[in-house]
């Protein structure tokens, strides 16, 4: 064994999801080992359909859904709400990111559900949360973005922008995995399920904190800097004779080994303007000025040379091209019929990892015959 294994092999996970940030919590719970039935409407998740940039199918739904389960189903329809009831009845964790109180209205609430499987983990994702103004409000993954203040402090002098993916929803995926892991261990303890509820906004308003808590102390609001750091400096790109290069510095002591080692100009530490890393922030523009004419006279590969030998770091601020040809990118195969397409692997690794997306409803026919043959039977 390299990595992990199926932790999480025989629980079962029924999960209405769509879009994004439920099926990013489905995929970790099925590469955990769970048996994840992904519940979809008769025409599908509606995500199937954002683009074919994936050998034909979206590439969306083939980086979000391999190793699940399908079935499509009309709630409206009593035997298909039959059917999801006999369902619930053995799974372990109820996932889905439907409109507050759609399921209630439905009769598939944890406390109802909760009476015939006590220990069921319910798991539901809203924008923002089953209460307050904003909790009827539909909640994308840039409205999120917008609510919470993200995109005025992404961008440039010019104007704000989108983190270009879906920051939002993956963020909330990967924060109610945890909780249902906690949940899971904690059932382990009482033998009681319980219910979760994850909104969008208050994940991204968690992680919204350190601008949030610089204007309360400061009154000020923080300013986009593009590919610089707002509350860090030196740390942003920086001209070179032949390109461009990333670098930062998080430490007093990182800035002394820049100043000493890679520009040559040791009493820079001692200059007031720059001797901590709110004065250098504060002084920005003086400290480029020193930095800058420096740097620029260097190619790329004389100022790597000098920045590895003083520890300090850097990147290349690559394209997707780039990317695409990293010699670090690990990928796998997703596969849905006769689509193939290699993508970004999970960071996770794990031994037996699924390559298989569903068509819409391939395990309705067999999903449809175990449950009612148990509902039968029981």
């Amino acid at each position: 064994m390299t990595g992990l294994g199926r932790e999480l092999e025989g629980l079962t996970v029924v999960s209405i999801e769509q879009a994004v940030a439920a099926p990013y919590c489905g995929l970790l719970l099925a590469d955990a080992g769970a048996r994840v039935i992904k519940v979809e409407r008769p025409d599908g998740d509606f995500a199937r359909a954002y683009d074919s940039a994936a050998d034909g199918e979206s590439s969306y739904f083939m980086w979000l859904n391999r190793g699940k389960e399908s079935i499509a189903l009309d709630l409206d329809i009593p035997a298909d709400g039959d059917l999801l009831a006999g369902m619930l009845d053995r799974a372990d964790i109820f996932l889905h990111n439907l409109s507050p109180g759609a399921l209630e209205r439905r009769g598939f609430g944890h406390e109802a559900l909760g009476r015939t499987n006590p220990r069921l983990v319910s798991c539901e994702i809203t924008g923002y949360g089953r209460a307050g103004a904003a909790a009827g409000m539909k909640a994308y993954d840039l409205l999120v973005q917008a609510e919470t203040g993200l995109c005025s402090i992404t961008g440039t002098p010019d104007g704000p922008a989108r983190v270009g993916v879906s920051l939002c929803d993956i963020a909330t995926g990967l924060t109610a995995f945890s909780g249902i892991l906690r949940a899971l261990l904690r059932r382990a303890v009482t033998g009681q399920g319980m219910a979760l509820s994850v909104s969008m906004f208050d994940v991204l308003a968690d992680w919204m904190n350190v601008p949030l808590l610089h204007w309360r102390a400061t009154g000020q609001l923080p300013p986009r800097l593009g590919v610089s750091h707002a509350t860090l400096a030196p740390y942003g790109l920086y001209s070179v004779q032949d390109g461009t290069l990333l670098i930062g510095v998080q430490s007093n002591r990182e800035w002394a080994a820049l100043c000493s080692d890679v520009l040559g100009k040791p009493e820079l530490t001692q200059d007031p303007r720059f001797l901590r890393n709110d004065d250098r922030v504060s002084n920005r523009s003086a400290m480029d000025e020193e930095i800058g004419p420096i740097f620029a006279r260097m190619i790329k590969s004389e100022l790597i040379a000098r920045l590895d030998g003083a520890r300090i770091a850097y990147a290349n601020l690559n394209d997707i091209e780039q990317l695409s040809n990293h010699s670090q990118l690990r990928q796998i195969e997703a596969r849905l019929g006769s689509a193939r397409v290699s993508i970004a692997d999970l960071p996770i690794v794990t031994d037996q990892r699924s390559r298989d997306v569903p068509a819409l409803d391939a395990h309705g026919a067999a999903l449809r015959h175990e449950f009612k043959k148990e509902n039968e039977d029981g």
